[in-house]
């Protein structure tokens, strides 16, 4: 199987609309495995709308949680306890690419005892940091890539999103030793169309493609 997860720096940031544009450019799947938050648009429905993909083409969350707090907090509001062993990644065709969005940045806790990174190094799918381009992202994302490489997870590269901010873009790029894959602009419009043509002029697909399968 081949699958791509989508983290970030911090919440917020553009995840969803990152892998609303991934799952189309690529003819992927989605998943959330876990959404804390059900009183507005969650991320499914976002990229539901967002894409115009079929229902198919989105794996229902493992966990859907009341309240928009960190994963661990909004389960323990509801009286449920996030398993993360119960936490695999669904089997998509062969012909697709599972497309993964974790919950906030990789440090978010979905419990007392395992942060959502320990979840992306058992999966040892290839990871893709969503990162601003505003004041503040050099030592987000720095502090982000060195959580990751510390425990072993392959970092595809990163994707910024926001206005053209090329010294910081190449700053990430050197002293974290990751691909810059592209930059996203904030798009006046969002829906399928501005996501493929944004992907088309502004990324590799090549670049995204899992090198081997798990």
């Amino acid at each position: 199987m081949r699958a791509l997860i989508v983290t970030g720096t911090d919440t917020g940031i553009g995840k969803t609309v990152v892998s609303a544009m991934l799952t189309l450019a690529l003819d992927g799947i989605y998943w959330k495995p876990v959404q804390s938050g059900l009183s507005g648009e969650t991320d499914s429905e976002t990229v539901a709308r967002l894409t115009g993909i079929s229902q198919e083409r989105i794996i229902s969350e493992a966990y859907r949680l009341r309240q928009p707090l960190s994963p661990h907090r909004a389960a323990e509001l509801d009286a449920v306890q996030i398993k993360p062993e119960a936490l695999e990644l669904p089997r998509v065709p062969a012909n697709r690419v599972l497309i993964v969005e974790g919950a906030g940045g990789v440090l978010v806790p979905l419990n007392r005892t395992e942060l959502q990174i320990d979840l992306f190094a058992r999966w040892r799918a290839p990871v893709i940091v969503v990162a601003r381009t505003a004041l503040g992202t050099i030592n987000h994302t720095l502090l982000s890539i060195e959580a990751l490489r510390r425990r072993a997870i392959n970092i595809l590269g990163i994707v910024f999103v926001g206005e053209e901010n090329a010294d910081t873009m190449r700053t990430i790029g050197e002293f974290g030793g990751v691909k810059i894959l592209g930059r996203l602009p904030l798009l006046k419009h969002l829906n399928a169309e501005t996501l493929c043509s944004a992907f088309a002029s502004r990324f590799r697909r090549e670049d995204f493609d899992p090198a081997h399968e798990w």
